[in-house]
């Protein structure tokens, strides 16, 4: 897992928003709706926090059996340590029934970041079981970062961003942003509300952004609920038959279309469906019933 400090230069925004997307199709795919309604809750504060007085490396370890236990991994058996590197972890992907995660000696003095770097390289010894990946290796970090956050452990990893007086730091390999957009996903889907659990007030800042940025898509054309402006810009593109640049949606069968392509709001799962008039899909990958205005 990548770690930047106060002289790297954090990019911020959604410039991975296509790998985000696709990441959380392939999530909802092999995991099946059912699956990830098996995590609704996310992974308590107190449970994944190290004191000062508790051993350093009994501390790392029972964090990481929490860890096991939120992912639901059977019979994964984290052993934990610390060494010189320049990532800030790593974990050795075998067939188990151990795993070695090493930690970046920085962690000695940073025990409040040690669950989000515990976080990151268990959710890849997850994938690692259930045989999902990628084929590139920065595909597979970002499919990483989602599914910590959408399976109720990437708060920590948001939270650990981090831009003050004393100290700059950020992990994984989403932005702020992006990582305060798939919490919003999955806040919406559970009930969650995760703002009371930042300590970092520009990991606030950065998930606030990220949930205005998930509410857009709930309500962007041909969605029902799309504001005035929008929802016009649509009609008059639906007549003409072609969607602008920057549109959210493509029209297809003519002009006036016959059909308009999108992406789930939840999933991402791109959907077609007739053009014109009012009616309700259901996404086949995730199940969520949409209501279109047409």
């Amino acid at each position: 897992m990548t770690h930047r400090q106060e002289s790297d230069r954090v990019a911020h925004g959604f410039p991975h928003r296509a790998a985000v997307g696709a990441s959380l199709t392939a999530l909802y795919r092999r995991l099946s709706p059912d699956g990830v309604h098996r995590y609704p809750s996310s992974v308590p504060a107190a449970d994944v926090a190290l004191t000062d007085d508790e051993d350093l490396h009994l501390g790392a370890q029972r964090v990481a059996r929490t860890l096991v236990r939120h992912l639901r991994l059977p019979e994964a058996r984290m052993v934990v340590g610390f060494r010189t590197m320049e990532h800030a972890a790593t974990v050795e992907l075998t067939a188990g029934p151990e795993y070695f995660v090493e930690l970046n000696n920085r962690f000695r003095t940073r025990r409040r970041d040690i669950g989000a770097a515990l976080a990151h390289e268990i959710t890849h010894v997850l994938l690692h079981r259930l045989g999902l990946g990628f084929p590139g290796t920065a595909e597979n970090e970002i499919l990483t970062d989602v599914t910590t956050s959408y399976l109720g452990a990437g708060w920590l990893l948001l939270d650990a961003y981090r831009r003050d007086g004393v100290e700059s730091q950020k992990l994984g390999y989403l932005t702020p942003e992006e990582f305060g957009y798939v919490l919003a996903k999955r806040a919406e889907l559970f009930g969650e509300d995760p703002s009371p659990w930042f300590t970092s007030a520009v990991a606030y800042e950065a998930w606030t952004r990220g949930r205005t940025e998930a509410a857009r898509e709930r309500t962007a054309p041909p969605l029902a609920g799309a504001g005035w402006a929008a929802a016009r810009r649509y009609a008059w593109e639906r007549r003409r038959g072609r969607a602008g640049e920057d549109a959210p949606y493509a029209f297809h069968d003519g002009a006036p279309a016959g059909a308009v392509s999108f992406s789930c709001p939840v999933c991402r799962q791109r959907l077609r469906v007739p053009a014109g008039r009012a009616l309700r899909a259901r996404c086949a990958v995730c199940r969520t019933v949409l209501e279109c205005a047409g």
